[in-house]
C-alpha cells in the first residue's frame, strides 16, 4: 500500500443495535467475508453526536448529548492535518438539503420520515470547518458522490453517513445491512473507486449501556491484502484508530490529542512501521465500559467549561503535532491531559490530573 495514494472512505451505518448482532446479519456479515474483521473495536461513550466529533477531532471533549453544538474554531480536526498535506476531503451525508446545511435535520416533507440529522455529522461541529465557505462547502449531500465517481473528482478521504433510515438508527440493523451492502458491493468491483482504497464501515456506539460499548468495524477495498480477507484482527482500536490510521498513511501531523497514542490498523501499520500495543492500563479492559462520558467544555451542566490544551510536546512515529495547532495553543494555561498511550478514559475512569469528576 502507497501512504501517498490510499483513498480512505469512512463509511458509517449507524445504528442501535448490538454488536453481535450486527456481525450475524446477513449482509453485514457477507461484507465482513471480503475483508478484515476488527473484533476489539470500540467507540467511546454515549450518545450518538460524541462518537462522530471524536472520530475526526481526538476528543469529544465532554460531550455527553445530541444538542446542537458549535466547536471553538481554534479547536482542530482531521481536516486541518489533510489540507495541511495537500490531502483532497470531502463529506457525503445522505438527505442533507444542501452543501454546507448547517441546521439540526431534515425531514422527508412527503412521508415525515427523520432524514438527515446534523448530529451525524463530524465536520459540521467544528466551527474551524463550519465558518470557513470553501471548507463548508466540501459538506454535501450523498447524491454528489455518484456524480463525483462518475466525474473522476471524488477527494482522497470521504466520510459518508446514512440517513436515519438507511443506518438502522430508525428501522433495524438488517435494513442498515441491506442499504451497505448495496451501496458497496458495486463499488468493491469499480475500478474508479478501488484504486488502493480502503472503507471502514462502522458504527457510532452499540446499543445498552449494561455492556462495554463495542462496535462492529470492518475494513474493505483493494488496499486490504488478498490473503488477509475473510479474517480478523483483534488488537484493541476505538473511532480515535481512524485519525491515527489515516495520519499514518499519509504521513500526516497529529492533533495532539488521543489521536496521538491510539493503535493504526495493523495491516496499516505492518507497512508504515507503526506498533500496535496491547492494552496495559490499570484498569483491566474487560472493566472500560466507555458507556459514559467526562467532563469538559461540553458536557451538560459540567464544571469544567474550557478545552483541554494538546499536547505539544509528543508525536508518534515521526509524526509531531501540526505546527498551526502547536502555534494556536503556545501559552494555553488550559490544562492538558493527554498522553501517548491506547487507554484512553471515560466518565468513571477520567484522566489523572485532568480536573474532571
Amino acid at each position: 500500500m502507497q501512504r501517498e495514494t490510499v483513498s480512505l472512505v469512512s463509511a458509517r451505518p449507524i445504528l442501535d443495535s448490538r454488536t453481535d448482532k450486527a456481525y450475524v446479519a446477513a449482509n453485514l456479515a457477507w461484507l465482513a467475508t471480503q475483508g478484515i474483521k476488527l473484533t476489539n473495536h470500540f467507540a467511546v461513550t454515549h450518545p450518538s453526536q460524541p462518537n462522530y466529533v471524536a472520530a475526526v477531532g481526538g476528543d469529544y471533549f465532554g460531550m455527553d448529548h445530541n444538542g446542537f453544538t458549535m466547536i471553538d474554531r481554534n479547536v482542530s480536526s482531521i481536516v486541518d492535518l489533510l489540507e495541511a498535506k495537500g490531502i483532497s476531503w470531502g463529506e457525503y451525508q445522505e438527505d442533507m438539503p444542501y452543501s454546507g446545511f448547517q441546521g439540526s435535520g431534515f425531514r422527508n416533507p412527503l412521508t415525515g420520515a427523520n432524514d438527515y440529522v446534523r448530529k451525524h455529522n463530524p465536520a459540521i461541529q467544528y466551527d474551524s470547518v463550519a465558518a470557513h465557505g470553501r471548507r463548508l462547502a466540501q459538506t454535501k449531500n450523498l447524491t454528489l458522490f455518484a456524480r463525483e465517481l462518475a466525474a473522476g473528482t471524488l477527494p482522497q478521504w470521504l466520510f459518508i453517513t446514512p440517513n436515519m433510515t438507511s443506518d438502522g438508527h430508525d428501522t433495524s440493523v438488517t435494513t442498515a445491512g441491506a442499504w451497505t451492502r448495496a451501496f458497496l458491493a458495486p463499488l468493491l468491483g469499480d475500478r474508479r473507486f478501488m484504486n488502493r482504497t480502503l472503507v471502514l464501515v462502522t458504527f457510532d456506539e452499540n446499543a445498552t449501556y449494561a455492556r462495554q460499548n463495542r462496535v462492529l468495524g470492518l475494513l474493505l477495498g483493494d488496499a486490504v491484502p488478498a490473503a488477509l480477507r475473510g479474517t480478523a484482527d483483534a488488537a484493541f482500536y476505538n473511532h480515535y484508530s481512524e485519525i491515527a490510521s489515516v495520519a499514518a498513511n499519509w504521513d500526516l501531523h497529529t492533533l495532539g490529542r488521543w489521536d496521538v497514542g491510539a493503535n493504526v490498523w495493523q495491516f496499516v501499520a505492518d507497512q508504515t512501521g507503526d506498533k500496535v500495543r496491547p492494552w496495559a492500563g490499570a484498569v483491566p479492559l474487560s472493566q472500560m465500559y466507555w458507556n459514559e462520558s467526562y467532563d469538559g467544555a461540553l458536557y451538560d451542566e459540567g464544571e469544567s467549561p474550557f478545552y483541554p490544551r494538546p499536547n505539544l510536546s509528543t508525536g508518534r512515529n515521526g509524526r509531531s503535532v501540526l505546527p498551526e495547532i502547536a502555534r494556536a495553543w503556545k501559552g494555553s494555561n488550559n490544562p492538558p491531559f493527554y498522553e501517548d498511550k491506547i487507554e484512553v478514559p471515560d466518565g468513571r475512569h477520567p484522566a489523572p490530573g485532568s480536573g474532571f469528576r
